[in-house]
């Protein structure tokens, strides 16, 4: 598929030039999020106690570091915040059959 040209928010003319921006971005962030899950399922290899997948802890600092980063780019908090506590939640549920398919084929 040929790369869409980046086009500033501002500068879509039209909703075919808008949408194509947002499939674009779509695209990049597949990349980004397989990209993590990446670093999710290394995580599952590595950690040796299942009750270490889910830390409470580590998701607040996450949720807490995302929505600094938002903050400084725009983004709202609260398109940020559900975003990524559902992402957290759906990628600690990987970790886990991650995890558990590791050892039960131990």
């Amino acid at each position: 598929m040929a790369e869409i040209p980046k086009i500033a928010p501002a500068d879509c003319a039209d909703m075919h030039s808008l949408r194509a921006q947002i499939d674009r971005l779509d695209r990049i962030l597949v990349g980004l999020l397989a990209e993590r899950q990446g670093y999710i399922e290394r995580a599952a290899v590595i950690k040796q106690d299942r009750t270490v997948v889910h830390d409470d802890a580590r998701i607040e600092d996450v949720v807490a570091k995302v929505l600094a980063e938002a903050k400084r780019a725009g983004l709202s908090a609260a398109i940020a915040e559900p975003v990524w506590r559902t992402l957290i939640a759906r990628c600690i549920a990987h970790e886990f059959e991650k995890f558990d398919a590791k050892n039960s084929a131990a």
